[in-house]
């Protein structure tokens, strides 16, 4: 790793996130002899650690300027060796579509337009257009329009992330993420002004869905047709209520492929995506739960059965998107073992009115069972050991602020 270096052959940018993408990204395309640049406004990050990262370039912290962070993105994009930047967060999708016509003489982005991109971080514009692409959503409302209170609900942020172009009190460098979902208690009304306090800005409120289990597809698409499409179950998720996930298997579903390219068939849909279903226990249908437009927490298990989006991104932005060959391998398992860990804990520290907590003693045994029928981890490697070792630090620096009893989650 060189601070500052540049590189006489092709190079990728890749903006640093705490969670396994950038790991899976410089991982899958160092070994390409593609040379990666690491951007990051922080001082430490799994990424530096792994033996792929090739630079990294100091960038301002896009929740402190977001117009700086822009600029900071401009600047690498302008380098003659650099041919696209990844997005990993849900800011740098943002800031990639929203100045879209700034970078566009620099770099190749496959990434979809303001408009899209809007439509789909906004849920209450996402269920919208799920309803009108034909594909379960649940019940969505603004909370003022709720007229019943007694049904199992949620409350959660209205927007993937939030800046000026969503919430006008907001500055032109200002952004932040919302993602608080809570778990209403039935026949409770909440105070809509303590709600509203809680999720920074008017959130939404969704039924509640039975789930009998989660699955998420990824997805690749250049101008309304697809590229790529990958599936997985995800079997645990790092809390038990309901978050990102931490063992998950490849699956293939038609029913459930279906769902997910009709909606985004529909949004004629550009570059990555990322979308999260929950099954109905009682209906059996493939709810939407929401779309994230940039690469997902689960990508390095994606790679490890056999769908390489981080390739497939370059290809595209290569232009040698023909080159790209979807098929992966269904039944293989991968774990986050950080979020394994935080699955665990969250059966002491989170509650709900919706979801009944396992046994402690079953959840252990299932983390150990699958870890022993499925080997492979986001992280951990005898090949490039650092990421983990690293990201083991950072799960010990951060327990004694992991929030005690909750409810929802």
């Amino acid at each position: 790793m060189v601070e500052g270096s540049t590189s006489d052959g092709p190079s990728v940018a890749v903006p640093v996130t705490n969670v396994p993408s950038t790991v899976a990204t410089i991982r899958s395309l160092g070994p390409r002899g593609i040379h990666t640049v690491v951007l990051s406004e922080k001082s430490t990050s799994q990424a530096f650690a792994s033996k792929y990262c090739d630079e990294v370039v100091t960038t301002a912290d896009p929740s402190a300027d977001l117009l700086a962070y822009r600029d900071d993105l401009l600047d690498v994009a302008a380098r003659d060796d650099v041919r696209t930047i990844v997005p990993v967060r849900e800011v740098d999708a943002y800031v990639l579509s929203r100045y879209r016509s700034a970078f566009e003489p620099h770099v190749s982005l496959p990434v979809p337009d303001v408009e899209r991109l809007e439509r789909v971080h906004d849920r209450l514009l996402l269920a919208e257009e799920a309803r009108a692409a034909g594909v379960p959503v649940p019940e969505t409302y603004r909370p003022d329009e709720v007229d019943d209170w007694s049904r199992d609900l949620l409350a959660k942020s209205r927007y993937n992330l939030l800046t000026a172009t969503y919430d006008d009190s907001l500055g032109p460098e200002e952004s932040a993420t919302s993602d608080t979902i809570e778990h209403l208690e039935a026949g409770v009304v909440p105070d809509l002004d303590s709600l509203r306090a809680r999720h920074q800005v008017e959130p939404i409120v969704q039924e509640f869905v039975p789930a009998d289990e989660e699955f998420m597809v990824a997805a690749l698409y250049d101008s309304g047709e697809p590229l790529a499409v990958f599936q997985h179950r995800q079997v645990r998720g790092t809390r038990y209520t309901g978050s990102g996930g931490a063992y998950r298997e490849s699956v293939s579903i038609p029913e459930l492929e279906a769902v997910a390219t009709d909606l985004l068939d529909h949004l004629e849909w550009h570059g990555l995506a990322c979308l999260e279903y929950l099954r109905d226990e009682t209906t059996g249908e493939f709810v939407l739960a929401e779309i994230n437009p940039r690469m997902w927490q689960s990508l390095a298990s994606t790679v490890a059965m056999g769908a390489d989006f981080p390739r497939y991104y370059w290809q595209q932005a290569t232009g040698r998107a023909d080159e790209i060959d979807p098929a992966y391998d269904v039944g293989v398992g991968c774990h986050w073992v950080k979020g394994e860990f935080l699955h665990a804990l969250s059966l002491f520290r989170f509650d709900s009115p919706h979801v009944e907590r396992p046994g402690y003693a079953a959840t252990l045994r299932d983390i150990a069972v699958s870890t022993y029928r499925h080997p492979r981890f986001d992280y951990l490697s005898l090949d490039d050991p650092g990421p983990f070792l690293q990201d083991c630090s950072t799960l010990l620096a951060e327990l004694p602020a992991v929030p005690r009893l909750q409810i929802g989650g």
